[in-house]
């Protein structure tokens, strides 16, 4: 008979080989004091930039792992808002910025209890209408029904995991909390994995178990840095990493309490997404040293926010009239802004002439 882990008598006694984890785990913990100690000396302003480009990318990646696509324009526009940063006005989405406000409070608040209600209002931000789609979802609580992950055609499911009844989610997650803040436990790196580990296996809430599963564990691997930013992104590796990563919660759900598999693979997930923060930072000291030269030249406010969107990666071709309804201005004065910014060398005109023409950045993408 197969038995759920969390089924088992001895359950949630996670049990693991240290040794066998030991070179990763020491490799992992000299990635992260390099990056940290790279990031200290660059700068706050820089440092904020750095900032905010992960946090970008660990909303929208962590949303892609459960199919769903955010703008990402959208998101770095609340992020944005939120660091003090400059931001384009945007439509706000009630989603994104239940996201952000989430991810926000896990690693900036990371030193603060965590507790049933925080996490309830977690969930809450990331369903303000109180529906999963068109279903209706309990926020505020956790959840009432059972709970299945499933594949396959109707009549022909494959039930790859079921979570614990209802009835004993408020008792575990009474369990979880008090485990979660406790400071005589293994390593922070290895107890962000296990933490994971545990949340998603209760399955506490109707929906966005994974979403907060990943927020608890940046907020753990936060105070295994001991710093508020985050340089790296996890959900990012794991949405890079998606069938494995679902395929080794399948196996360690469906095993006994021994764990090593489980954390050698996130401990070597986590290795790649140190390393894969070497490209972000990459484009921040670009981005930097692109505005430090050409500082002494006078542009407006909408010049500013353009070059930005150009250097972060801007969709699609740039044209006057993309750029007049970007900036809320006339053609007019969208024109005089392009034109401009060709003066003084850092666009090229492209194409034809009239409406063919489009504009590029004279710089190095970053």
């Amino acid at each position: 008979m197969s038995f759920f882990i969390h089924e088992r008598p001895e359950w949630p006694n996670f049990l693991w080989d240290a040794g066998a984890l030991l070179p990763v785990l020491a490799e992992v913990r000299s990635l992260q004091g390099r990056l940290l100690g790279r990031m200290a000396g660059i700068g706050f302003d820089l440092g904020q930039e750095a900032f905010l480009e992960t946090l970008v990318l660990d909303v929208t990646k962590s949303a892609e792992i459960e199919n769903e696509i955010l703008d990402a324009r959208q998101v770095r526009s609340s992020v944005a808002r939120r660091l003090g940063l400059e931001a384009i006005g945007e439509v706000r989405d009630r989603r994104i910025e239940g996201v952000v406000e989430m991810l926000l409070d896990a690693t900036q608040c990371h030193d603060q209890p965590l507790t049933a209600e925080r996490l309830f209002g977690w969930h809450a931000a990331l369903f303000p209408t109180g529906y999963s789609g068109v279903q209706p979802i309990t926020t505020g609580g956790w959840r009432r029904g059972s709970m299945q992950v499933v594949s396959g055609a109707i009549g022909r499911e494959t039930v790859h995991f079921q979570a614990p009844e209802a009835a004993r989610v408020p008792e575990e997650m009474t369990r979880f909390l008090e485990w979660f803040d406790q400071a005589t436990l293994p390593d922070p790196v290895l107890k962000a994995l296990l933490g994971h580990l545990w949340f998603v296996t209760i399955h506490p809430f109707d929906d966005g178990n994974g979403r907060i599963g990943r927020a608890l564990m940046d907020m753990l691997l936060a105070r295994a840095d001991g710093v508020a930013q985050r340089f790296y992104s996890m959900s990012s590796q794991l949405q890079l990493e998606r069938q494995d990563y679902y395929a080794i919660l399948e196996q360690t759900q469906r095993g006994g309490l021994e764990v090593t598999a489980w954390l050698c693979w996130g401990l070597s997930c986590l290795r790649r997404a140190l390393l894969a923060a070497e490209n972000t930072l990459g484009r921040v000291l670009a981005k930097g040293k692109f505005w430090q030269e050409n500082a002494h030249l006078l542009l407006n406010e909408r010049q500013r926010q353009l070059l930005n969107r150009l250097l972060d990666g801007f969709q699609g071709k740039l044209t006057t009239s993309k750029w007049a309804k970007i900036a809320k201005c006339s053609t007019d004065t969208a024109l005089r802004d392009l034109q401009d910014l060709e003066e003084k060398g850092l666009l090229a005109r492209v194409g034809p002439g009239g409406r063919g023409t489009h504009y590029q950045l004279l710089a190095p993408r970053i």
